[in-house]
């Protein structure tokens, strides 16, 4: 039998005392850069950026920069402020935040059930309600799932500045795992279920979609399109990211466009209408227009 030899371990080649640190966003996205970006996104969509989201901003840019070809920060921002620059729209669309799920904050929806069934046994008008940072539609389908279920007419508008999350919202068509919070019964009653090669998808019943009609709107711009007076407006978890003045003025725009008694729904963090005389808590972070 052929004896068995221990084997010495090969030679390794001697491990560097320290290792390179990676570059970080600071050093990639130069203070004067991130200086500009935070001036734009304020002036294009209103949000006032903190120092601390230099990380947030490099990581989502950075996507902007491989898909234009562009080698560094500077050139991008050139080509964003370029006059009639295409790529605007994808700038504020990547530093735009959209998290959001069906009947998010479900106390609102609440509220706006008891409204609906009001408004519904009166044999009223219809209720009229806005969603007015509608992200990838959620909040809108679940605004219109109230009115249904109220047996209530009603119609409701849902903008974003973010175009491509507004494709999304008006496909009506999510991934079953996003809808997977909804009651059995709920999702029965208000969505397809996808088959073949749709397996894994709902799709909003075409009930729903003649309630609810999409457009994009940047909540800043000097002018909105003429908007009829609404009975209720969702404006959650937007607001947090503009200066108080710009709050100040979008409060008055909103008071201005809202029916005397009509609501006002903020985000969980957000508490801006109680400074407002024409607004009066009528809930947790949902307030009645008075005094109109």
């Amino acid at each position: 039998m052929q004896s068995l030899r221990s084997r010495e371990p090969a030679a390794r080649a001697p491990i560097a005392d320290t290792v390179p640190p990676l570059p970080d966003a600071a050093s990639l996205l130069g203070e004067r850069e991130f200086g500009t970006v935070r001036h734009l996104i304020a002036q294009y969509a209103g949000i006032k950026l903190s120092p601390q989201k230099r990380n947030m901003v490099y990581n989502r840019l950075q996507r902007r920069l491989r898909a234009r070809g562009l080698g560094s920060f500077g050139e991008y921002l050139e080509l964003v402020q370029r006059e009639g620059s295409d790529e605007r729209e994808a700038f504020v669309n990547a530093l735009t935040t959209n998290l959001t799920a069906f009947f998010r904050e479900p106390h609102h929806f609440e509220i706006l059930l008891e409204r609906a069934r009001a408004r519904a046994q009166q044999r009223g008008a219809p209720l009229r309600c806005w969603s007015s940072a509608c992200s990838t539609g959620e909040e809108a389908w679940s605004i219109a799932m109230v009115l249904r279920e109220a047996q209530c007419p009603g119609s409701v508008l849902a903008t974003d500045i973010d175009t491509d999350v507004l494709h999304t919202a008006q496909s009506g068509i999510y991934r079953m795992e996003r809808a997977a919070t909804l009651a059995p019964e709920r999702l029965r009653r208000h969505f397809l279920r996808g088959s073949g090669g749709n397996e894994g998808l709902v799709s909003v019943r075409p009930e729903l979609r003649q309630i609810v009609r999409f457009g994009q709107l940047n909540l800043q711009s000097p002018v909105w399109p003429a908007q009829e007076q609404y009975d209720v407006i969702f404006c959650r978890n937007v607001v947090i990211y503009f200066d108080r003045e710009v709050q100040k003025k979008l409060l008055a725009r909103f008071a201005d466009l809202l029916v005397p008694g009509g609501l006002l729904m903020v985000g969980h963090s957000e508490s801006f209408p109680s400074a407002h005389a024409g607004f009066r808590s009528c809930g947790r972070t949902a307030y009645e227009r008075v005094g109109a």
